[in-house]
């Protein structure tokens, strides 16, 4: 049977970015973090009121250029790389759960989000594990080693 883990790992990423676009509806992050929405709008530096919202934009930007590298590339390396930002965003998204829940009067149906999310994540975490795991199997199997010497 042929897994194409590239599908499910794209398949996932979208999830989790549709995720991600319902967490922050109306501005909801910056609000969470005691700036005006308007006033964030404008910032154009990391130095900023504002820095918090490049680095959401780098937050939702990581996940979609892994959706096209994935598309597009199937080397070793990048299977190892991809495997190390999906641990980078679990790690983060129990960060952000944590966060939430510190977050007075907790909102609970974010909370529900956010647990969906980590869930997510973890199986996006297994995916790309096997996915990478996969070509260090194909490097080393009998049948490449059997071929390279015919």
């Amino acid at each position: 049977m042929n897994i194409n883990y590239r599908e499910k790992i794209i398949a996932l990423w979208i999830v989790f970015l549709l995720g991600i676009l319902f967490h922050t509806q109306l501005s909801l992050m910056p609000l969470f973090h005691g700036l005006n929405v308007i006033e964030s709008q404008k910032a154009t530096s990391i130095n900023d009121i504002g820095g918090i919202m490049w680095l959401m934009l780098g937050f939702f930007v990581l996940p979609i250029l892994a959706i096209i590298a994935t598309a597009f590339t199937n080397s070793r390396r990048y299977r190892v790389t991809h495997f190390g930002l999906t641990v980078f965003y679990s790690v983060m998204n129990l960060l952000h759960l944590i966060a939430d829940l510190l977050v007075k009067p907790i909102l609970w149906y974010q909370i529900a989000l956010m647990v969906l999310l980590f869930l997510i994540g973890l199986v996006l975490n297994f995916v790309a594990f096997q996915w990478m795991r996969k070509s260090f199997r194909d490097i080393n199997s009998p049948q490449q080693l059997t071929s390279s010497h015919s």
